[in-house]
């Protein structure tokens, strides 16, 4: 993904909601689950990691890119944004 795409998605991120958020348990496979099935189905999904988690935010995106094959393309605060394409049923359409 090139910065151009990037910055389409972060757009487009702006406006949606956090559906999965990351409390005092961390990243578990609860979180990994609930994430997985929403990149699935929207693609790009926004990750609200909640005051009481005891991971650093950096180690919370990087293992949630890494555990469900998805790419950061924002961390802003105590805000993730992740993006996975969908092979099958592309939802985001990149502008050429």
């Amino acid at each position: 993904m090139n910065n151009k795409d990037k910055k389409y998605l972060r757009s487009i991120g702006m406006n949606i909601e956090a559906i999965v958020q990351v409390g005092k348990n961390g990243v578990n496979e609860n979180t990994v689950h609930s994430l997985d099935e929403a990149l699935e189905a929207r693609e790009l999904v926004k990750v609200k990691v909640l005051k009481n988690c005891f991971e650093e935010i950096d180690e919370v995106a990087k293992s949630l890119e890494a555990q469900c094959d998805c790419e950061i393309v924002q961390v802003i605060g105590r805000n993730i944004l992740l993006f996975r394409a969908n092979a099958k049923k592309p939802v985001i359409k990149f502008p050429q």
